[in-house]
């Protein structure tokens, strides 16, 4: 269950391909690659800037990938935030969960984004024309996870 938080990008292809090299288990494999908008919340964002408390975060992400193990028969999963300075189309985060079918795969990658927006401890301070401003969690995040409690 690779978890990684890094400033530099990351290659999608070659991080899938890694996760899956040697299992020949794997019959599905789910991924889910979040990106900078250039607008949110009506403002045009030049630049969005993640922090997050080390240690802290990767305890958590682990924890989130360890649940999805416990309730999906999935092989593995691999979470990578970027933090640091990012641009309107960087790559911030992807997630991706290997499984012997894609019901299971599909259900916890979900389950991994929504716990990661909303129990992870990441910061976003957008950088727009009205000024600096820190992201707040959206409520349609609260909806997505409260699914995952029944």
């Amino acid at each position: 269950m690779p978890i990684r938080i890094q400033e530099k990008d990351f290659d999608i292809s070659a991080e899938i391909a890694a996760l899956r090299k040697g299992d020949a288990r794997v019959g599905a494999v789910a991924s889910f690659l979040g990106t900078v908008r250039d607008m949110n919340d009506g403002s045009q964002v030049k630049e969005m800037a993640l922090e997050h408390y080390p240690g802290m975060t990767e305890k958590a992400l682990e924890e989130i990938a360890s649940q999805a193990k416990a309730r999906w028969d999935i092989y593995d999963t691999l979470v990578i935030h970027r933090i640091g300075p990012l641009l309107p189309e960087d790559q911030i985060v992807l997630v991706v969960v290997t499984s012997a079918h894609r019901g299971e795969a599909f259900a916890a990658c979900e389950f991994i984004m929504d716990y990661l927006k909303t129990a992870a401890p990441f910061w976003k301070k957008e950088n727009t024309a009205e000024g600096a401003r820190w992201v707040d969690a959206r409520v349609s995040d609260d909806i997505a996870l409260e699914r995952w409690k029944k």
